[in-house]
């Protein structure tokens, strides 16, 4: 019968064996996003490109340092590679933590595994198609044109701050929509139940505008844009934590 020790030794060593498999697949990506990075900024630029095609003035995007492109591009690449890369982690997660768990515990959890980056990439294409285009409109609708009574005043964005506001809204609206896969865990080891979700859901109301309002830009269109669907999936997890109840 195999020590205390030697399971544990045998733990870590497996662990570490996870880790480098993640760590390394997340290298890979990096170097193949930095390849691509050109693509990767066009296709996060097409929202901007939507929201103002029809505009009478001609845009461009701008950086004013000389390494500014090049460091948006590594952290463009960084980005990407964790949002590839993501899956492939929680399946080592997974490998690891799975050898120890029954089979009922297996089933139990593997929903959860699957819903957390179906949900994360719910999120980023909320902002990818919705909210991204809609903010943009409403930025630019504080242009003005030059008159004889003052100077124009147009927007010329940074190569940097644009691509920093989407990447960080579609990681800020993708961790926000774990949502549901917080609360039902929560749920099903007994630390909430469905009842205590529903006396609380005027507290929570007001803590899903806050930390919208923390999280987004000072406007009201992306700080709504992820407060009402947070609401909608808090209500979606209510419904979740009493199936859990149920069984």
């Amino acid at each position: 019968m195999p020590s205390k020790t030697s399971t544990i030794s045998g733990h870590l060593k497996e662990l570490r064996s996870r880790l480098i498999k993640s760590i390394l697949f997340l290298l890979v990506t990096f170097i193949f996003c930095y390849i691509y990075a050109d693509v990767i900024y066009a296709f996060l630029l097409d929202p901007y490109i939507q929201a103002t095609i029809h505009d009478p003035i001609q845009r461009r995007m701008i950086f004013t340092a000389l390494h500014e492109t090049f460091l948006t591009y590594l952290k463009l690449a960084f980005f990407s590679a964790f949002c590839i890369s993501f899956p492939i982690i929680l399946l080592q997660i997974w490998k690891f933590i799975a050898p120890g768990l029954y089979k009922n515990e297996k089933l139990a959890l593997l929903p959860f595994l699957v819903a957390t980056p179906i949900l994360f990439i719910l999120g980023g294409m909320l902002v990818y198609y919705l909210i991204m285009p809609l903010a943009i409109k409403f930025f630019l609708s504080f242009e003005t044109l030059a008159s004889s009574s003052g100077m124009a005043i147009q927007l010329e964005a940074k190569v940097n701050e644009y691509l920093s506001l989407i990447t960080r809204l579609i990681f800020a609206f993708g961790l926000s929509f774990q949502l549901p896969v917080l609360l039902t865990l929560l749920g099903k080891v007994g630390f909430i139940n469905s009842d205590y979700l529903k006396k609380r859901r005027k507290y929570v109301v007001v803590i899903i505008f806050a930390t919208a309002a923390v999280l987004t830009p000072p406007d009201p269109i992306t700080q709504v844009g992820l407060a009402l669907p947070l609401l909608l999936l808090y209500e979606l997890s209510i419904y979740t934590v009493k199936m859990v109840e149920k069984k």
